[in-house]
């Protein structure tokens, strides 16, 4: 997790905890959504069975759809911060190697 200390300094990114907040806030309200509809649809039925129906099926696809898009946005965000992890490690093999060169030169 991270500290208030960490909102004040920009040494570390705070988004990767944070998301994973987001993304299950997400996939409540998905759920919470999805379980509505089929509430509305279950009353829907008492007048026109067929829409109901089709009403009920759409819900419950649409919770499995919330849930898979909020995991597939909020691993694009995750991924985001991942690479620049990985262009920063890069950087610094790179200035390593750099410094080892010019090491080397001026023996």
């Amino acid at each position: 997790m991270f500290g208030i200390g960490d909102l004040f300094q920009w040494e570390r990114f705070v988004t990767p905890t944070v998301i994973k907040v987001f993304y299950w806030l997400a996939v409540v309200i998905s759920v919470l959504l999805g379980v509505t509809g089929a509430v509305t649809a279950l009353g829907t039925m008492a007048f026109n069975p067929f829409a109901g129906m089709i009403f009920l099926i759409a819900s419950l696809l649409g919770i499995c759809m919330g849930v898979i898009t909020s995991r597939i946005i909020a691993e694009f965000v995750l991924i985001v911060f991942r690479i620049n992890e990985h262009l920063g490690a890069i950087r610094n093999q790179g200035a390593a190697l750099g410094n080892q060169a010019a090491g080397y030169r001026e023996q």
